[in-house]
């Protein structure tokens, strides 16, 4: 059976702790593979080694740096195929969806060819009688990023491209239920000509990721995952002084308004609520139509969609549209969620509690659940259920939905479906949500805007990818300078002043 261990200075090695976990295949139920769990001593020993290889890193000019990630896109396109399959195996999502991950980590590299521009500080001459000011961002030093298991090739790209950039080490912990993906991303950064020991990749659980958080070294941390972990790993990383961006759950609702075309709004709910068997945490879960002829109407053209998409492994070919979820407890705990959603009384239009498939009757399959008439109290509501399960909350007004979406605890995405602009741009200035979609069901921004929510969705000032990246990773100084012109002015006790 295969054993994954760790990514350290340039090569892969064993894990030495004793400790490892299962890696499962989702559509079998069968174990595949496993990775080794890292103790405190071997993170510590990454981070020294780290430690050690920085320094002359971001003694390299940026624009140099920048050709790594360049030679990097290049052998990511080259081994697309191999990372897709890979990636599929481990995480269940099928091979189109699992190439749409590899690409927006990639073009997060793409935008992190800017470094040289990124990077620049400013400049103020004469700012006082014969004074230059002038700034400069430089690396925090050694970062880290601990990336879940829904993105394992997209968010781990997020973290470690523009830390690299910016001159930084980087540790990475990926998410122990698909590291492969992870480990063939830093194989690849080193045939990029990456040296050792920038990047290295540390596959573990909670005691690695509280080694992470107490090692004196590391100076800035990213986290993506459920929003009690990154309070957690907010709270903590900032009380050893560390810069931290956390990233939470999500409860994503689209607006539907009556003028809306419920053609477009139902294929763009089915695609947002169900592609990667909903573990998004950008997927649409809640659909808001206004009035009842609205919602009635919606929910009709929901049902035969819903009912005839396709589930399966991945390799079922690209007529797959989602397939299982990635690991029993996840399934039994969306089916028990489900059965939750009946007792409490939604309607459950769609049930897809009993599927199963021939042939893979171990694997960690749900099929495709519809509820209507959900209230904001059920637990199908409050929850983040991550699988594939689209509720209904049908709204009497506009007013109505805005404040559903506004009062939920989570900030991360929202949409609205409407033709008319005034509806929709008062709803983009007014929605307290972090990003917004306007008849777009999933709203990520591209690689040179920023990523992040609001509210119980993040922690911290700063946010993914985009400019954000670069303040996060780097630390300005500021320098005020001048030179000697033979004039003899005498001490002065009073505070500096420009006049």
């Amino acid at each position: 059976m295969k054993e994954i261990g760790h990514f350290i200075n340039g090569k892969e090695v064993k894990g030495t702790s004793g400790r490892t976990a299962e890696i499962f295949n989702p559509a079998t139920g069968e174990v595949q593979a496993t990775v080794a769990l890292a103790s405190k001593s071997e993170l510590d020993r990454a981070v020294t080694l780290a430690e050690e290889a920085q320094f002359k890193w971001a003694s390299t000019n940026p624009q140099r740096r920048a050709r790594v990630l360049m030679k990097f896109i290049e052998l990511l396109h080259a081994n697309m195929d191999k990372l897709a399959e890979t990636l599929s195996s481990e995480h269940g999502k099928t091979i189109p969806d699992a190439k749409g991950d590899v690409i927006r980590g990639l073009e997060v590299a793409e935008f992190c060819l800017g470094a040289p521009h990124l990077l620049k500080g400013d400049f103020t001459d004469s700012a006082g009688p014969g004074i230059d000011m002038y700034s400069m961002r430089q690396p925090i030093g050694v970062a880290a990023g601990i990336t879940p298991f829904n993105f394992p090739a997209m968010i781990p790209m997020w973290k470690f491209c523009p830390a690299i950039a910016a001159g930084n080490a980087f540790i990475l912990k990926p998410s122990e239920r698909d590291p492969s993906v992870p480990m063939m991303l830093a194989k690849l950064m080193i045939e990029a000509g990456l040296p050792e020991g920038i990047l290295q990749v540390v596959n573990g659980d909670k005691e690695s990721v509280d080694a992470i958080l107490d090692n004196p070294t590391i100076g800035a941390l990213g986290f993506v995952g459920s929003t009690p972990i990154a309070e957690y790993i907010y709270s903590r990383g900032c009380s050893n002084g560390k810069r931290v961006q956390c990233f939470g759950g999500a409860k994503n609702h689209m607006i539907i308004m009556p003028d809306a075309d419920l053609e477009q709004a139902a294929d763009a709910l089915v695609g947002a609520g169900y592609g990667a068997a909903g573990e998004r945490c950008m997927a649409i879960s809640v659909a808001v139509p206004v009035g009842q002829e609205t919602a009635d109407r919606l929910i009709e053209k929901l049902i035969p969609r819903v009912e005839a998409l396709k589930i399966g492994p991945f390799t079922g070919g690209d007529d797959v549209d989602l397939g299982p979820v990635v690991t029993k407890a996840a399934q039994q705990r969306i089916l028990g969620l489900v059965d939750q959603g009946v007792n409490d009384g939604a309607k459950l239009k769609v049930d897809g509690r009993g599927f199963q498939m021939q042939g893979y009757e171990n694997g960690f399959f749900v099929g495709a659940c519809l509820f209507d008439n959900v209230t904001p109290d059920m637990e199908i509501y409050k929850q983040e259920i991550f699988g594939p399960v689209l509720s209904t909350v049908r709204t009497n007004s506009y007013e109505e939905a805005l404040n559903l979406a506004m009062s939920n605890e989570y900030g991360n995405g929202t949409s609205i479906f409407t033709r008319d602009g005034d509806a929709a741009r008062d709803f983009a200035n007014r929605i307290n949500i972090g990003m917004v979609g306007i008849n777009v069901p999933i709203p990520v921004p591209l690689a040179y805007h920023t990523f992040g929510g609001w509210k119980k969705s993040a922690f911290g000032d700063l946010n993914q990818h985009g400019p954000d990246s670069f303040r996060f990773y780097t630390r300005t100084k500021t320098i005020t300078s001048r030179w000697p012109t033979g004039i003899k002015d005498g001490a002065n006790f009073s505070i500096p002043t420009m006049e």
